[in-house]
């Protein structure tokens, strides 16, 4: 058994599959998406897990080089776009939300939270560590 780290083996098994650029997208519960996307749902009940939760456990294993973001997170949701914000030094790219969701159809996955705020969405562009 794993002693740390994300120990959800479908979530482990996709991190330890990214390369350099592939992306993997992490959401609220209501995001649409598209047929073919890898969709691990961790959602329970309103919340649980939190999008924030679900990615700083992503963050403990990945290098992520850059992130997408819907625009409308600007104005729709400023609290958790300031929370994203103190989590990456890496840059931010905002993109309508309408294109973010078509973008899920690139991801390797999109995992599905329990988040229930608006616009709680992101794209994490892989990086590499060396």
């Amino acid at each position: 058994m794993k002693k740390a780290g994300i120990i959800n083996s479908e979530i482990a098994g996709v991190v330890a599959d990214m390369g350099h650029f592939d992306e993997l997208a992490i959401g609220d519960a209501g995001m649409p998406v598209p047929a073919g996307t890898k969709k691990i749902d961790l959602a329970v009940s309103n919340a649980i897990p939190s999008f924030l939760e679900v990615l700083d456990n992503i963050l403990l294993e990945m290098q992520v080089q850059s992130i997408y973001l819907a625009e409308e997170i600007k104005t729709e949701n400023p609290e958790m776009l300031a929370a994203i914000k103190q989590r990456f030094t890496v840059p931010i790219e905002y993109v309508p939300h309408s294109q973010l969701k078509l973008d899920l159809g690139h991801t390797k996955a999109f995992i599905r939270t329990g988040e229930m705020t608006p616009f709680a969405n992101i794209i994490l562009v892989s990086g590499v560590t060396f």
